[in-house]
């Protein structure tokens, strides 16, 4: 396992997600804790929308469980996303954010976050209000470093400029779902993919020195499916299982290790359940595609490069 540093502290580039754990039984939530530890997963990923904050809490007992020591893992987690029967909204209130951190706390069974991320932009945001939560929880030891997910440059650029420190943004991005590159490299094009459609956030992490983390690393859309296998993907498969023998991995390792071949990401969000495709998975980060190797996946999903 190779890793990157986040705020001076050592993470693993493959992290294991924790949105799909809730309705696990313990017993098989303490498996692929035990699993991903093993394969040197130290960084785990996790939201207090997921399951209801059912997944913080499992993960906070599994972790227990296993006896692991706390000052050794990366653990983080989000807020911002509410739901009540009707819908949802989003709030980045002072109020929120800190009871949504001692709430994530208790239910992990911990003393601090690592690093705390915004889920989703708040368009009523008042960054004097987050910089107030966040200073706060940064005095008192709650939370180490901060973040945002599913972030604009723009968006990132509003809050930092009022004085929110941003150590990472978490995006999707997958060889099913280009749209962070697209339109850096079709470039004053007529072509759908000329479109900026993520506010240039790659370019501007690179220059602020923000991490970006991938999730969904194997869907394609917004959770419309898995693509490595899928007959929509014929090309890209056959690229995929070209490489996968010529690295002497698993397909799904070739393709995580395409995002993080990009000096832009750091780390990856697994969303699998399974112990095996775990460690399938953290293959990826032995792993160091060719430049061509790259751009022949990419234009395996069907683009045509200017």
């Amino acid at each position: 396992m190779r890793y990157c540093t986040l705020k001076g502290v050592a993470a693993s580039r493959i992290v294991m997600g924790c949105m799909r754990i809730a309705e696990m039984p313990l017993q098989e939530v303490e498996k692929l804790v035990f699993e991903a530890v093993k394969a040197g997963v130290n960084a785990f990923d996790l939201a207090d929308i997921y399951g209801g904050g059912n997944c913080e809490r499992l993960f906070g007992v599994a972790f227990k469980d296993l006896g692991l020591a706390r000052k050794d893992y990366v653990v983080q987690t989000k807020c911002g996303i509410r739901k009540n029967a009707t819908g949802k909204w989003f709030d980045f209130s002072k109020d929120h954010i800190l009871s949504s951190v001692d709430n994530s706390l208790k239910r992990m069974n911990t003393d601090y976050i690592d690093l705390f991320l915004l889920h989703r932009p708040d368009t009523l945001v008042e960054p004097a209000e987050v910089v107030e939560a966040f200073n706060k929880l940064k005095a008192s030891g709650k939370v180490r470093a901060f973040g945002v997910s599913n972030f604009s440059a723009t968006q990132m650029e509003f809050l930092r400029r009022n004085g929110v420190e941003i150590v990472a943004n978490q995006v999707q991005f997958s060889l099913g779902h280009t749209v962070l590159v697209d339109a850096g490299m079709y470039v004053n094009n007529f072509d759908d993919e000329a479109v900026t459609r993520a506010g240039d956030a790659l370019e501007y992490a690179r220059m602020n020195g923000i991490a970006l983390q991938a999730w969904s690393p194997l869907q394609y859309g917004f959770f419309k499916g898995v693509f490595i296998g899928d007959e929509k993907y014929p090309t890209l498969n056959e690229k995929l299982n070209t490489l996968a023998e010529k690295y002497g991995v698993d397909a799904s390792a070739i393709a995580c290790a395409w995002i993080l071949r990009h000096p832009a990401f750091a780390q990856v969000i697994t969303g699998t359940t399974s112990p095996d495709r775990l460690r399938a998975i953290c293959a990826a980060a032995e792993i160091d595609l060719t430049r061509e190797e790259w751009y022949d996946l990419y234009a395996a999903t069907g683009k045509v490069l200017p």
